[in-house]
């Protein structure tokens, strides 16, 4: 979100991905160096918001745990206006964790519950959207919902915010279902898997090379593997891990085909 680009909105693009922590420096501490990254502290309500960047880009954010909470990524659903975002979620079925509240100057949210049990937040930034583009290695690239009820889901997310959807047949995994705006355009995933996980989003950090940066989450601390490197047929090769702190990442090296 650079405060000096100011473009129109893109409802149903997730377009922030925050880091909840109970220790922003062991955070930091990996995440810098498995992926470049840097943060920067900026005023924001009368507090300080650490701003994570990929380069010069703003991509996502650090915010500290309130206490008991587990460490997490959160992500932040763009739409035109939070308020009716939330009126529209809770009516079919969210519960509201957070009520729209403003973010000075940088814009206004709300957190929510969808029906499964995903949290995920609503953001209308005072500055517009960064435009639909091909991001580099070291950026957010996709974000995806693993969930106990498939159908409850898509029902859910197409009624509050107007989704279509299309489905990809991945054999003994059952379909994955992509999250469309319009246009055809993917925003995201949505399956129902086959063995237990939790129901929750999870983003996708584009890199250059799957394995190599596998590795080294390895060497700086994951807490553990979901998924090593594995090929995902006209995808890439994604692995999915912990951090240190036990919040779940995805990683993806897209396929130089598609």
């Amino acid at each position: 979100m650079d405060p000096n680009t100011k473009t129109p909105h893109l409802p149903g693009k997730f377009i922030w991905f925050e880091h909840v922590a109970n220790d922003l420096a062991k955070a930091r501490a990996f995440y810098e160096p498995l992926f470049g990254w840097h943060a920067e502290a900026m005023p924001m309500g009368g507090q300080t918001y650490h701003m994570l960047m990929n380069g010069n880009q703003g991509i996502g954010g650090l915010r500290t745990a309130d206490a008991g909470t587990p460490n997490h990524w959160i992500s932040y659903m763009s739409v035109d206006n939070v308020d009716d975002g939330v009126k529209a979620a809770s009516a079919a079925g969210a519960k509201v964790v957070m009520p729209p509240t403003d973010f000075a100057p940088v814009g206004r949210g709300a957190g929510l519950v969808d029906p499964t049990g995903a949290a995920f937040c609503l953001w209308t930034s005072a500055n517009g959207d960064e435009p639909d583009a091909d991001v580099p290695a070291g950026s957010f690239v996709w974000n995806e919902l693993s969930t106990s009820d498939a159908k409850k889901a898509l029902a859910f997310y197409e009624k509050a915010f107007g989704y279509t959807h299309s489905t990809m047949d991945m054999g003994e995994q059952g379909a994955y279902y992509i999250l469309n705006t319009a246009g055809d355009k993917g925003r995201a995933g949505l399956f129902q898997p086959k063995q237990p996980m939790p129901t929750m989003w999870l983003p996708y950090v584009r890199v250059d090379d799957c394995d190599a940066t596998f590795a080294k989450a390895q060497k700086l601390g994951s807490g553990f593997t979901a998924m090593a490197p594995t090929d995902i047929p006209t995808v890439g090769r994604i692995a999915i891990f912990g951090d240190p702190l036990g919040a779940a990442i995805g990683i993806i090296q897209t396929d130089p085909t598609m």
